[in-house]
């Protein structure tokens, strides 16, 4: 038992030898970290044509329960309809390629992305993601903040002729 100072005695949780709660390091043994092969993902999620999206985690494969992540293939000059995430967060991270992403009402911005870059994409926010190669593929990884697919299609959108080149501008880092 531990003074924490205001007058109470903490009782602290009973422990295994090795400092887990007890029973804890046997669960952890399958229920603990898992490793998901790349050769191994699960296409069994919404697809686009011209595109391929590969489950890595989610609910069903290892348990998760605030998140979703996975790959997708984007073949060249291919496009997803306009659509957004609902209250979810999305993180894009570009492996290979180029992406284009247009976002707005009206698809009046628009920004691109090459390998090593993220892309966050806020809760309701409508976009489209565009592979900016007519040549090459493009491979990204997918993180969305809860483990649902989540995919609002607005087939209505009547999208800018010239949508605006969009730089983001870091509000901790300075530009040079």
């Amino acid at each position: 038992m531990h003074d924490i100072g205001d007058g109470h005695t903490h009782h602290p949780e009973p422990h295994d030898h090795d400092g887990a709660p007890d029973g804890a390091a046997a669960r952890w043994k399958h229920d603990g970290v898992r490793v998901i092969p790349g050769d191994r993902l699960d296409p069994n999620t919404a697809q686009t044509p011209g595109m391929f999206r590969q489950a890595a985690v989610n609910a069903a494969r290892v348990g998760a329960q605030k998140i979703w992540a996975g790959t997708v293939a984007i073949e060249p000059d291919a496009k997803t309809g306009v659509h957004h995430h609902g209250a979810l967060e999305s993180v894009i991270y570009i492996v290979s390629g180029r992406a284009r992403m247009r976002w707005g009402e009206r698809l009046e911005y628009v920004a691109e992305a090459g390998p090593g870059d993220f892309i966050f994409v806020p809760p309701y926010v409508p976009h489209q993601e565009i592979n900016a190669s007519t040549d090459a593929p493009l491979h990204c990884v997918l993180v969305r903040s809860d483990n649902e697919a989540v995919v609002v299609n607005l087939p209505d959108v009547d999208a800018a002729e010239r949508p605006e080149t969009v730089y983001w501008i870091d509000p901790i880092h300075r530009q040079p």
